[in-house]
């Protein structure tokens, strides 16, 4: 995962209403509707929500009958914790040589 294809994860992920979503879906699969009523939104606003995450490769849909379900794409989250922990990892590592640098002087 390069930084281009990190920040509209992160964007995402960032929305408040989105996050409530991937919540909902790691607990099971659920259609658009199922899920407005769960959350306080319309059905219209969960599907604009829905294709956001969709097509930044959180969520994936398929159709059961009349009805398109949604699930939650680990492997996308996976893949994005990792590279936050190097991103976390590399900072440690900056500050770790700054420190030694500030202790010499």
């Amino acid at each position: 995962m390069t930084t281009n294809t990190l920040v509209p994860v992160l964007a995402a992920l960032g929305d408040e209403t989105r996050w409530s979503i991937l919540v909902a879906l790691g607990e099971r699969d659920a259609s658009a509707s199922a899920l407005a009523g769960k959350l306080p939104i319309t059905r219209q606003a969960i599907a604009k929500h829905l294709a956001v995450l969709q097509a930044v490769g959180l969520v994936a849909s398929a159709r059961r009958g009349r009805e398109l379900r949604y699930r939650v794409l680990g492997s996308q989250l996976s893949e994005t914790a990792r590279k936050l922990e190097q991103i976390g990892a590399d900072w440690d590592r900056r500050l770790v040589a700054i420190k030694r640098i500030a202790e010499e002087l």
